[in-house]
Order: structure tokens, then sequence, then C-alpha cells
């Protein structure tokens, strides 16, 4: 039965900032939100993303988003995975009528360059030692095997999250970033520097630089400028330096493959190395030359990027879900919209967020924007529906009921924040966190 006038509910899947702030958009224009979280707490990469010292950011975001979860036009469901293997499936929240259903679930997935000997040990993405050192459940139970000399291969601001953890924690001898293209090219922010910069290799820097200086003269680029941005966060407040790691880089180097042991055990990085090629539209792109270099490494780090799942349900190309290319519903030239290459049309009422939309794009600020956008569409495509079924929501919630695992509502995860905070207390440290579902389920009375 369809309720002209009773307020529209949408489901949004994940947490994190993108749904959370879509949630918060779609209630002010009037609707009604289902908020299904893969994890127990909310918060997504805002929680287990964000470097864990960085007390103040985090505990600000938590504050904006207990406000939102506040709201009785909210219900908020934890612990349960969205997933064509998973607790619930895309194609039956359609099933059960939802004016509109909101995908936010980020970029679970995670890149790799299909190197041979990717699979040795040794050889890591980033984003399972984030999850790791930010207690995400199950990571945080997982052991990760690092050896003394670590190459990390991309120059952002993961790879700077990276070094700070093995310089800081971890210890190690040596971090190599390893670079495609030249320094000039770095996406680092320098505030991100500022937290690994006590740690730079001046010297290995120094002779980084002339090494590759001619190439990036031949493309007009000014090494001198490139360095100065580098070193530019030992001009500001650093952190001071708790180990002897020594941290540099390793540019115009594009990875060939991994040389490993006799026991399966990570011994070199072979690199290929590459030139600039100016491009028409001014950018540059990497070529790789015939002569190769091999790094002495016992460990691989890979922070290239993110892409979705494929077993979440929706089409997927070049790492992202396919966006309708003619939205109905655009904003800011932006499109919202799912489409379906095979079937050559759009999937009625599904819309993508955040990271979801666009894989690595941006951080908590752009994610904002991006859901604001996503919930304009999103109403401005329900305007246009005839009517919808106000009673999607409890047909989600008798579903549901038929798991044979707790459901975290929003009373359960208050309960949670106050047993650990008061953990935080009594061990008079800044945080607590339970490092498993296990114990949080236990804490909250739920198991």
């Amino acid at each position: 039965m369809t309720e002209i006038h009773a307020k529209p509910v949408v489901a949004i899947i994940g947490a994190g900032p993108a749904g959370l702030f879509g949630a918060y958009s779609l209630v002010e224009q009037g609707a009604r939100i289902v908020l299904l979280n893969r994890d127990i707490k909310p918060g997504g990469l805002a929680e287990y993303g964000i470097y864990y010292d960085k007390y103040s950011i985090k505990e600000g975001l938590r504050k904006q988003f207990r406000k939102i979860l506040a709201s009785p036009d909210i219900t908020y469901y934890g612990n349960v995975r969205v997933a064509e293997d998973g607790d619930v499936t895309l194609a039956e929240l359609r099933q059960m009528g939802f004016a509109a259903i909101m995908v936010a679930v980020g970029a679970q997935g995670t890149k790799r360059l299909g190197l041979p000997g990717e699979d040795l040990r040794g050889v890591y993405d980033s984003k399972p030692l984030m999850y790791h050192y930010n207690d995400l459940p199950p990571y945080s139970e997982q052991e990760f095997t690092i050896g003394k000399r670590v190459a990390v291969v991309g120059v952002g601001n993961t790879m700077a999250d990276i070094a700070h953890w093995l310089t800081r924690d971890v210890r190690v001898d040596e971090v190599i970033g390893v670079a495609r293209r030249g320094p000039a090219e770095v996406k680092f922010a320098r505030q991100e520097l500022t937290y690994i910069a006590a740690n730079f290799d001046l010297e290995a820097l120094e002779a980084e630089f002339a090494r590759v200086a001619d190439r990036m003269h031949a493309v007009g680029q000014n090494p001198d400028e490139a360095k100065g941005f580098l070193l530019s966060a030992l001009s500001h407040k650093v952190l001071e330096p708790v180990s002897t790691t020594r941290i540099h880089f390793r540019f115009l180097s594009s990875p060939r493959r991994i040389l490993g042991d006799a026991e399966g055990n990570v011994v070199g990085l072979e690199l290929d190395d590459t030139e600039l090629i100016l491009q028409a539209d001014g950018d540059t792109r990497a070529r790789r030359l015939d002569t190769h270099h091999v790094l002495d490494v016992d460990t691989v780090v890979f922070c290239i990027g993110d892409r979705v799942s494929n077993r979440f349900g929706l089409p997927v190309q070049w790492n992202e879900f396919v966006k309708d290319e003619n939205p109905r519903y655009p904003v800011d030239h932006e499109s919202y919209e799912v489409y379906d290459p095979e079937a050559n049309a759009p999937i009625e009422g599904i819309f993508v967020a955040g990271w979801a939309r666009k894989a690595s794009k941006g951080q908590v600020g752009l994610a904002r924007k991006d859901a604001y956008n996503c919930a304009e569409a999103v109403m401005r495509y329900i305007g246009d529906l005839p009517g919808y079924d106000a009673g999607a929501a409890e047909k989600l919630d008798a579903r549901l009921a038929q798991l044979n695992k707790p459901l975290v509502r929003k009373d359960d995860w208050r309960r949670l924040e106050a047993i650990e905070q008061q953990k935080a207390a009594e061990l008079g440290v800044e945080l607590f966190k339970f490092k498993s579902n296990v114990e949080m389920l236990e804490a909250m009375g739920l198991k």
C-alpha cells in the first residue's frame, strides 16, 4: 500500500561521513532514514581511517555524528552487512519498497598492480594496516609481520599515514616512498608531512633529487621547487622523532616485480626507471625505460587507491560503481544515479555518494558536500514519484529479526561509547577501544 502524505523512507547503506551527512540532509528535507552499517560503530573512515592519535579531529567528528543520530527520524542498525553474500542483499532492500536507496559504503576493495610476487609474505595493502592500528575488527586482531626496510608504493596522504605508523609505532629502520612519476607530482598535504618530516633522510633526499633532476627539467619542472615543498614541513611544527627510522623516496620508478626467497618472504622490489612525457593538456605521464634497479626491502605496502566491492550487487567499471552519464537529477553537473550498462538503463531509485561514487576522492569535507548533493538528487527523484511505501522500514526490521546475529541499535551504541569512555578514564588514556566485535557485543549485553 502506498501513502502519498507519509514521510518517504530512504535506506542508506554505510554509516561513514557520506552516509551520516546524507542522512542529516534527507531528514532536514522531510524524509525518514533507515541506516545500515557493516561495523558496530558508526563513523566509517572518520573512525577507522584517520590516524588513531588525531584525537581532537576524531572527537569533533564524533560530536557531529552523535547529533545527527539523535534524530528520531533515523533508525540505526549496526553489525549488518549488505552484499550478495551478506546478511541482506541490495536486491532484497529494493523489493521492500523504499522510496530510494543511497549507497554510501565507501570503497571497500583494494587495488593492486598485478605484479609477480604480490602473494609473497610481507606484501600488504595500506587499508588493512590502517584498520589494524585504528582497532577495527577483525583487522585489529590480525598480526602483520613488518620487516626492517619497507617500500611504500604511492606518495600521497595514505603513504604519509603508513610512514607515520612505521616510524613511530613499529620503528622500522627505513621507509622508502616509491613513485612512478616525479617529486613535482606528489599528492601530500603539507600538514601530513609534519608528522614524518623529522625522520627524513636529508642526504638521501638530496641525492634523489640530483638523480631525477634532468628528467624533471626535460618537461619544464623545477626540482628545487619540488624539494622545497617536501622540506617546507620542517619549517612548521613537526613531531619530535621517537625512532631512528630513515624516510626517503625513489621517484621515477615503476614497480616491475616483487622478489622473494625460497621460504616465500619478500627480499626486494624490482623497479623500472621511468621518464616523464608532457601531455597536450600540460599534465605528464610516466613511460617505462629499459633500465631497472632493485630496492633491498623485506616489506612492500601498496598505497595506490581504493576500489568499490564487486560483491555489493551493483555494476562496477574502473574501480567504481557505474553512474548514469545522462542523469535525470544532476547536481553540480555530477551524476549520483547508478546505471546498468548491460541493460543500458538506470537502476531505478539507487543513488551513490562519497567514495562509493568516486573512490579515494577527497576527505571528510568533500564527503559531506557529496552527500548533500546526493540527498538533493534523491529528494528530486522522490518528488516525481506518485507515492511510496510507508511500511518499508517495518519490512526491513522483520527481515533483520530473522538473522542469527545481534543487531546494534542507537541505544546499544550509546551504551558502548559510555563504557569505552569509562575504561579510558580508568586507564588514564585519551581513548579506549575494544579490539573485537565479541568484546563490544558483550559490553553492550548483546552476546
